[in-house]
């Protein structure tokens, strides 16, 4: 309700008052009121206050914090009369001596100056160089890194929004290259959060500001980066990268020899890959800094003398027998080269030609690979440029002899220099015109040789070229006359086809084959077929997965794949329904199992609108067996897999096939008769006496239950497998099917009912417990969110603590017979739980799971011990309490029959016991367990020795 003046009037007797104490506690609080409201003062009473500070300014020095204060907030004001911000600058300059201050107040001023810069500009050059000097008389001295990242804001935004430097550049320079390099560590717990980055990069962005710093900046980097301490040398190259940007020629020349003597000295002595990677940076910011001079007539071209000066110091290294500069010197003329066109051609034109005679000169196929690595890195700046005139460019001039090293590369015994070879063959091959027709033939056969017939597996996948494709296709299909290695000789065709198949156009060409090839092989019943309609599937998936990004790709590969892998697999079962005698590899479980994520990748990236086109044939294709859109679709019976009998049970196999489409489809394509397939899967998925199909359709069952909006129809779905499943638990025949479904629907609704109860019936007790392996592992083909699934978070926390402390006391209360159920259970569980929640359970458990070392199913053992093995790292200060039982636990296992694992801590009181225990395993038959024994061993002799 007070004015201003009302204010002043009423602080009268503090204002006035002779002690200085007291006139400071004045000008405090009304300083602490115009902070408050600056924004409502007239310009009238800012002229009289502005006034009254700098008359304040000449007052003792307890008083002078509190006026800085008011200034600061007087310069907020936007009524600010014009004037008045230089007239409180020059009394500022004038009377204060500002590094006197102490730090909060010395910032005070920075923010002053900050606020009227940001506001008064034009004001402010009109102090010309005097406004430069007075703040260099602020600074000078400043020790603050709170302060200092102020102070170099403002340096920066007086050069860079061109404020009068005049006779000062050399002193502004001097104020602010005293801390470079930034030697600054921030205190522990520092509330300010300033690092020594921050201040190392405001520093630089003030010193690579302005090519006026030049002369006085680029001796201090050369100093600097000739220095021991390597912070300072990496600060220095990065900061002379930076000034590259901004420099020219003229600024850089005297200082030319000097700088490449330094670069090339760092990169040919340094043990440093930090320092040699700026070093490499600088000269290539130098080179590009060069080539951006424009030149007139009788100017003498920098940047070919400063490339003569590169190509005399490291030309002669790459002629060196014994080859040990030869690295350093080709990654600093590329980096020269990679600067510019102009630095490019001038340096290729001269080594292109030394490394191809260096090439031919030297026999061994390390040295080769070397060169051509070399040559390799001169070719990819080739394509940076792109297409070149052909008498601009030495490679185009080497075109023949080029091609002859890098073919001569891809026939070498050394599989490492053939993969230089294919990696320079890339490179060539996208240089626009550069290979001949005949060229191109010759790539094709070596390409196609070492997909094809290298028995290396580096060089037959980098072989898997596109240009491989066509030749594949004649390969895939004369070599099936073939018996020799015909196998491994399918096997790389398929691969190959696979691995080409990254464009539409491709696949079009590539799937007709693998399907084609799947059909011809699928005829037979030896482990052969199998093992090729496997290999084709996983071609075809690979394929799958490099159509998913491209919609036109994705419904070409689909429509095409999926109704021919369906009509295949009917063909097979309706078969074998009617002729029982006869066998099918398309019906065999592990193809069957090979071809359900070639389904569901050619399904989960499907639109909307194409997914409901095709579930609308797939789903009516298996309640009622409607084939009319399946290609070549004459089969000897019915399609019925559904319905009862023995003959049908190769066609209720297929359900694995329904389960990859239905289960991958959108959440929001709608399933036709869902209600009545999920009751045709429940219904088989408790009847069926195939352990494989039951479980297929338990888990495609579940798909659906996870995917159907919740209400009264799921609610039913679910109470109908509940009352299908009590009674199968029970008696029957068909208890393990009952109890595969229980476990399907349990991992849906994110609980387990009755599973516990199940740990202590000798029948199923082992399948109940590696039920929980499954409830708490990710599911790879139904109910991930790859598939669209509904997955819920943390629902591996809540199991462990719903389930745990149940299966803790039912272990306690079990039978001898049944205990290793309930500690299996409890390894499951533990296995698949987020380690930094196992850590904080693991004091109330670890008893449990020493018991569980003891126990003689094998699974156990496994399980318990991948538990403990990343617990010994992550909680060591827990196991350590526990190390004598572990040790004589971990040593016991040494000698079972069935080793398991060797997991030891490396403590020095048990070195003798642990040695002696592990020489008996080293004459064990297997060999994998002398391997891990010799190495156990070695690095229990090794503790307590130095540096372990």
């Amino acid at each position: 309700s007070w004015t201003i003046l009302q204010l002043v009037e009423a602080l009268g007797f503090c204002l006035e008052n002779t002690d200085p104490r007291t006139r400071g506690r004045g000008i405090q609080l009304l300083s602490q009121v115009l902070l408050e409201c600056h924004s409502l003062l007239q310009e009238k009473e800012v002229l009289h206050l502005v006034l009254f500070y700098e008359n304040r300014l000449q007052d003792h020095h307890l008083v002078i914090p509190s006026v800085l204060q008011g200034l600061r907030a007087l310069s907020l004001c936007e009524v600010l009369a014009p004037g008045l911000a230089v007239s409180v600058l020059k009394a500022i300059f004038q009377e204060v001596h500002v590094q006197s201050l102490l730090q909060q107040d010395r910032y005070t001023v920075y923010s002053i100056i900050t606020n009227f810069m940001a506001t008064r500009e034009e004001e402010l050059k009109g102090l010309g160089a005097d406004f430069t000097f007075g703040f260099i008389q602020v600074m000078d001295g400043e020790k603050d890194p709170r302060n200092l990242m102020v102070a170099f804001q403002i340096v920066r935004d007086l050069i860079v929004k061109n404020y009068a430097l005049g006779p000062f550049v050399e002193e502004l320079f001097e104020v602010t290259s005293c801390y470079f390099p930034i030697d600054f560590t921030p205190p522990p717990n520092d509330p300010h959060g300033i690092q020594r980055e921050d201040l190392i990069l405001s520093l630089r962005a003030v010193l690579a500001s302005t090519p006026q710093f030049a002369e006085f900046l680029l001796p201090l980097l050369i100093e600097k980066m000739d220095s021991d301490l390597q912070s300072a040398k990496l600060d220095s190259l990065q900061t002379l990268t930076a000034c590259c940007a901004i420099y020219g020629q003229k600024e850089l020349q005297e200082f030319l020899p000097s700088l490449w003597s330094s670069l090339r000295r760092e990169v040919f002595q340094t043990a440093s890959e930090k320092v040699e990677a700026e070093c490499l940076s600088a000269l290539h910011a130098l080179s590009a800094c060069l080539s951006r001079s424009v030149l007139s007539s009788d100017a003498e071209d920098r940047l070919d003398s400063f490339l003569s000066s590169i190509l005399q110091d490291c030309r002669h290294h790459l002629c060196e027998p014994d080859m040990k500069l030869v690295w350093p010197s080709a990654k600093l003329l590329q980096a020269a080269a990679s600067a510019s066109l102009r630095s490019y051609h001038r340096l290729t034109h001269s080594i292109l030609p030394l490394l191809l005679e260096q090439y031919n000169k030297h026999s061994q196929s390390s040295q080769r690979r070397t060169i051509l690595e070399m040559l390799l890195g001169f070719l990819e700046l080739q394509q940076k440029w792109g297409h070149v005139e052909e008498d601009e460019s030495a490679l185009l001039s080497l075109q023949e002899t080029v091609c002859s090293v890098v073919f001569s590369a891809l026939t070498d015994p050394s599989v490492q220099l053939q993969l230089v070879g294919i990696r320079a063959l890339t490179v060539l091959g996208s240089l626009q015109g550069f290979l001949s027709p005949s060229d191109l033939e010759l790539v094709v056969d070596h390409l196609v040789r070492l997909a094809l017939h290298e028995e290396d597996s580096q060089s037959r996948g980098a072989g898997s070229h596109p240009d491989t494709r066509l030749s594949c296709i004649s390969s895939l299909e004369r070599e099936e006359e073939s018996s020799q290695n015909l196998h491994s000789l399918q096997q790389r065709c398929l691969q190959a086809l696979a691995a080409v198949s990254t464009h539409t156009s491709i696949v079009r060409e590539t799937v007709p084959v693998l399907l084609q090839h799947l059909r011809n092989v699928q005829k037979g019943n030896s482990w052969r077929q199998a093992a090729l309609c496997i290999s084709v599937c996983q071609s075809l998936h690979r394929v799958a997965l490099q159509c998913q990004q491209d919609a036109e790709g994705c419904w070409y590969y689909h429509q095409t794949v999926v109704p021919c892998l369906l009509a295949m697999a009917v063909q097979a079962a309706t078969q074998e329904s009617s002729h029982p005698l006869v066998s099918k590899a398309l019906l065999e479980e592990e193809v069957l199992t090979a071809m359900v994520p070639v389904i569901s990748a050619a399904t989960t990236h499907l639109s909307p609108e194409l997914a409901a086109q095709s579930v609308s044939h797939v789903v009516p294709l298996f309640l009622d067996g409607e084939v009319s859109f399946l290609p070549q679709n004459s089969f000897p019976c019915a399609f019925q897999p559904f319905e009862d009998g023995e003959c049908l049970e190769p066609q209720r196999r297929l359900v694995a096939l329904l389960m990859a489409f239905v289960c991958s489809l959108p959440h929001n394509v709608v399933i036709p008769q869902q209600e009545r397939l999920l009751r045709e899967l429940l219904a088989l998925s408790c009847s069926c006496s195939c352990p494989f199909t039951a479980t297929t359709a338990s888990k495609c069952f579940a798909g659906l239950v996870n995917k159907h909006p919740a209400g009264q129809q799921l609610d039913e779905i679910l109470q109908l497998a509940v009352n299908r499943m009590e009674p199968g638990l029970t008696e029957g025949p068909h208890r393990t099917q009952a109890l595969i479904l229980l476990l399907w629907v349990g991992l849906v609704c994110d609980q387990s009912p009755g599973l516990l109860g199940l740990l202590s019936d000798v029948e199923l007790g082992p399948t109940a417990a590696d039920g929980f392996s499954l409830l708490m592992a990710e599911s790879p083909d139904v109910l991930h969110k790859g598939c669209h699934a509904d997955v819920r978070i943390m629902f591996r926390q809540r199991f462990f603590t719903d389930n745990v402390p149940k299966l803790v006391q039912g272990f306690h209360g079990a039978g001898a017979d049944v205990k290793a159920n309930y500690l299996k259970s409890l390894s499951h569980v533990l296995n698949h739980l987020p380690k930094p929640v196992l850590v904080t359970e693991l004091p109330t458990l670890l008893s449990l799971l020493l018991e569980a070392l003891s126990c003689s199913d094998r699974v156990v053992q496994l399980s318990t011990l991948s538990c403990l093995q990343p617990l010994l790292l992550e909680a060591p200060q827990i196991m350590s309490l526990h190390i004598d039982t572990l040790v004589t636990k971990f040593l016991s296992l040494t000698s079972s029959p069935a080793m398991v694992a060797v997991v030891v801590l490396q403590l020095l009181p048990y070195k003798a016991r642990v040695i002696r225990a592990l020489a008996k395993p080293l004459d064990d038959k297997k060999r994998l367990v002398r391997k891990e024994a010799v190495a156990a061993r070695g690095e229990w002799f090794l503790v307590g020795s130095p540096g372990r």
